[in-house]
């Protein structure tokens, strides 16, 4: 079975732990990851302003590498698909766009609000919160999850973290089913 594809709304690439983990998630073939150019404004813009402390030159630094690693998930040509939509949130109109034209199976958003099951239905297409998404996606390829937790926790040099502070970071201290002993 193909990996489910998913489009990361720009406040799941928002924060830098959660951003990394998706990412991870989709180099271990777990789901194919993709978002637009839009979204990638809207998190680099977001995090230009509200994280004063970073360089804006990393931050479209960390963009482009993004890119780079996973050179098939900027989805392009949505715009007339968006102008024919209707969301609570105008502003969203183009996440759910970018889901239609990628055949998306989930919208990955903390946002679910902005994202009604009758209108997603439509298109096929669900609004998972990226916990509900990776809970999800463990009872399913429990070694793929585990993989992309690995391979976070080795990417982390600066300074390096245990497997146990990874899943702290991302809020899954209680992960069932996964054992520090077996990462």
């Amino acid at each position: 079975m193909p990996p489910p594809i998913v489009i990361l709304d720009a406040n799941v690439l928002f924060p830098g732990p959660l951003r990394d983990f998706f990412m991870h998630l989709g180099i271990a073939g777990a789901a194919r990851i993709c978002w637009s150019a839009k979204i990638e404004a809207e998190w680099t813009r977001n995090v230009i302003t509200k994280r004063p402390d970073l360089e804006p030159s990393r931050i479209l630094r960390t963009a482009k590498r993004m890119n780079e690693a996973i050179p098939d998930a900027l989805i392009q040509d949505f715009e007339a698909i968006e102008t024919r939509l209707e969301l609570p949130d105008f502003d969203d109109r183009h996440v759910l766009a970018a889901a239609i034209k990628a055949n998306a199976d989930v919208i990955i958003t903390k946002n679910l609000r902005d994202f009604p099951l009758g209108i997603l239905a439509q298109y096929d297409i669900k609004a998972l919160h990226p916990d509900e998404f990776v809970f999800e996606r463990l009872q399913l390829e429990p070694l793929l999850i585990i993989l992309a937790i690995k391979t976070l926790q080795l990417s982390l040099k600066n300074p390096p973290k245990t497997i146990l502070e990874v899943l702290n970071t991302l809020g899954y201290a209680t992960f069932s089913g996964i054992s520090a002993s077996i990462l």
